[in-house]
């Protein structure tokens, strides 16, 4: 560490700080002055050292407003230069990237590197040789207070962290941030789990499940790079207002190769055009669809009624019809995908042909087996015994002719069923038929069938429980070689098909071995409004835990009734909201969407939709109760319960729609209604501001 002279420690700390991002600027321009003309062989290793450069560059950036280092650890004695990356000092700044000196000493920790554990995991029944703990608190980028804890001293007591608070409840204006200076020790053990192992997070609101799947991420891309970044990861959210939403958590972290996905992005074989109802979609999205694909991609199968007779120069070799039949029966009988199948089949025709030219006297090579495989006669019988399969084409035909979907459903689907999937329904043209959502998930299925999909080294899902069994399957393609991360709360599943056992979720998603961990203890909604939000949960979801919170905040809800001009009260509602500093959120039924954006403008408040970042100036979002998950806001005005749960199909649907409403506020709550509250809500005398 460098030496200072001031006899202040806060100045010694902003010292440290000024020195850091010196040598931070210094190792940016060590890369950037990086001259690669005569050390690549080609120009196909030029281009990629020339991107690993710019990758570098680009995470060694300097952001103005993002701590370089946000906790200090003071050990009792020397660490071992392995877990210290390369010091071996007592003491170590904690922060978002690595940072050394001239002479390659490390000034700055990263936050995953093993030293830095025992800043989240330490604690005073096992300080893990730490002397002392210290947090940095920072006001626009600089250092302006510091806080510490003596984990072995006895005379000192246990008291809540004032930094580690002020943390979690700063505004939120802009993006989701990341909470690497907040991460708690139950969340550390899920982000540093082994990457060869899927982990499931089960996490009531506000409980940071997103933010450890994140930062688990970058964990994983720390301590297995190498691997990760031939395999490559994945993150996968439910809207792309969501992925908007924590679309700079992961480079704040240094990681910039990450890629973003929906569900649908993923299986976009087709171009979506419509909907489906709910029982059609919920059939489609049902896992016996599985095997009825199965049955419908291998339903052309023939075996051969006629010899292969292939002509060689003057000779004939003929392959009789029960070798053929032996040969696509024992393909058959394999189970191989279907596409491998139909490569393999010329080539076992080949080598029949092969061995028949070896009995004749002749001596044939490789080269004369793949010149067999590709002679008129034997593409005519892989034609004829295995023809070729279009994906969509195969779905568009199964949804639209009952005679074929009732010999691929028989036994599986019974005829209500079948009915409920088809596509010809009437009044409906079957060419002019649009694709649905669940329709490409079909598709998707049917590909692999025909061809596997290529897997990656891990996938985050996030927002699990409301993917149906054949998206799980979707996703599982996806990391069928690799780890995932699933996250959600089953309270919250609001689709006709919504999770309802984490263990039948991840049987779907190929992981069945799956660790599931629960998050109970929230950080970001306050506990009056948390506990008000469960009084849900006996209906929406018996088996869970209500969650509890570590922040107490009395005031944070207000619920009112409105007997006249509901719009008019939401906007004040709203303006009031705009008084204090942070992001606001007004959200509602979709189908009050238009209603309220007509009473905000022209009350002159000016609002944005989701996905688009919240500044300084525009702070307040308009949200379609529809899209409200996974995002959050300072302040939250909730309009009319009751229409948020009539959106929905069902009334248990309706609630967990409200539940997520409920709990997206960090700050504050205020609730206002005109219709009677659910009686779940209304049991009890709601606490007022």
């Amino acid at each position: 560490m460098p030496a200072t002279s001031s006899t202040d420690p806060l100045q010694r700390e902003r010292d440290h700080l000024a020195a850091s991002r010196a040598a931070l600027r210094v190792m940016r321009e060590d890369v950037e002055s990086l001259d690669t003309t005569d050390v690549t062989g080609t120009w196909v290793t030029a281009i990629v050292l020339n991107k690993q450069i710019e990758a570098r560059i680009a995470a060694l950036a300097d952001l103005a407003h993002t701590p370089l280092f946000f906790g200090r650890l003071d050990y009792l004695h020397a660490i071992s230069e392995e877990l210290a990356e390369g010091a071996t000092g007592e003491s170590f700044y904690i922060g978002r990237r690595h940072v050394h000196d001239a002479a390659g000493d490390p000034m700055v920790i990263d936050w995953r590197a093993p030293v830095s554990q025992p800043f989240y995991r330490a604690s005073r029944t096992d300080p893990q040789d730490v002397e002392r703990r210290r947090r940095f608190g920072y006001t626009g980028g600089e250092l302006t207070a510091y806080e510490d804890e003596h984990l072995t001293d006895p005379a000192e007591t246990d008291a809540a962290s004032a930094l580690l608070a002020a943390e979690i409840e700063k505004p939120r204006v802009g993006p989701m941030r990341d909470i690497v200076a907040t991460i708690q020790p139950e969340q550390d053990e899920i982000v540093r789990a082994d990457v060869g192992g899927t982990v499931c997070v089960q996490g009531a609101p506000g409980t940071g499940k997103t933010a450890v799947g994140l930062h688990r991420v970058a964990y994983l891309l720390y301590a297995h790079r190498e691997r990760l970044a031939r395999t490559g990861t994945l993150v996968i959210g439910p809207n792309d207002a969501f992925l908007s939403y924590i679309e700079q958590v992961l480079p704040a972290l240094g990681e910039l190769a990450v890629a973003q996905s929906t569900v649908q992005q993923l299986v976009a074989h087709v171009e979506v055009r419509a909907e489906d109802d709910p029982e059609a979609a919920g059939l489609k999205g049902d896992a016996r669809m599985a095997e009825v694909l199965r049955r419908a991609v291998r339903a052309g199968i023939a075996l051969p009624t006629e010899p292969c007779v292939v002509v060689r120069g003057s000779r004939r070799w003929r392959v009789p019809v029960h070798e053929l039949t032996e040969i696509v029966e024992e393909l058959k009988a394999r189970d191989i995908r279907y596409g491998a199948a139909r490569e393999a089949l010329p080539q076992r025709i080949a080598h029949a042909v092969l061995l028949k030219m070896e009995q004749g006297g002749e001596a044939p090579d490789d080269r004369v087996q793949d010149a067999v495989a590709r002679n008129a006669q034997v593409k005519a019988v892989v034609k004829a015994c295995w023809p070729p399969v279009d994906p969509a084409k195969l779905v568009h035909r199964l949804l639209n002719e009952p005679e074929f979907l009732a010999a691929c459903a028989d036994g599986v689907l019974d005829e209500e069923e079948q009915r409920a999937v088809l596509r010809t329904k009437p009044g409906r043209s079957v060419r002019t038929a649009p694709w649905t959502p669940a329709d490409a998930v079909l598709i998707d299925e049917a590909t692999d069938l025909v061809q596997r999909t290529a897997s990656l080294g891990h996938v985050v899902l996030d927002e699990a429980q409301d993917l149906s069994p054949m998206q799980y399957r979707a996703v599982g393609r996806r990391c069928s070689t690799g780890s995932a991360t699933v996250l959600g709360d089953l309270a919250q599943g609001t689709t006709p098909w919504a999770t309802a056992d984490w263990a039948q979720a991840l049987h779907h998603l190929g992981k069945p071995g799956a660790h599931v961990e629960e998050l109970t203890k929230g950080f970001r909604v306050p506990e009056e409004v948390i506990a008000y939000a469960s009084r849900l949960l006996p209906a929406i979801a018996p088996g869970l835990a209500p969650a509890t919170s570590v922040r107490d905040a009395p005031g944070s809800l207000t619920v009112d009734r409105v007997e006249d001009g509901l719009d008019a009260a939401v906007v004040a509602a709203c303006r009031e909201a705009l008084a204090h500093e942070g992001s606001t959120g007004l959200i509602a039924a979709d189908a009050r969407i238009p209603a309220l954006a007509e009473a905000l403008d022209a009350a002159g408040l000016g609002h944005l939709t989701p996905g688009t970042e919240t500044t300084s100036k525009a702070r307040l979002t308009l949200v379609p109760a529809s899209l409200a998950k996974g995002l959050e806001y300072d302040y939250v005005v909730l309009d009319e319960p009751a229409a948020v749960v009539a959106g929905e199909p069902d009334e248990r649907t309706g609630l967990r729609r409200l539940y997520v409403a409920l709990t997206r506020a960090v700050s504050g709550l205020k609730v206002l209604h005109a219709q009677p509250l659910p009686e779940q809500l209304a049991a009890v005398p709601a606490p007022v501001g």
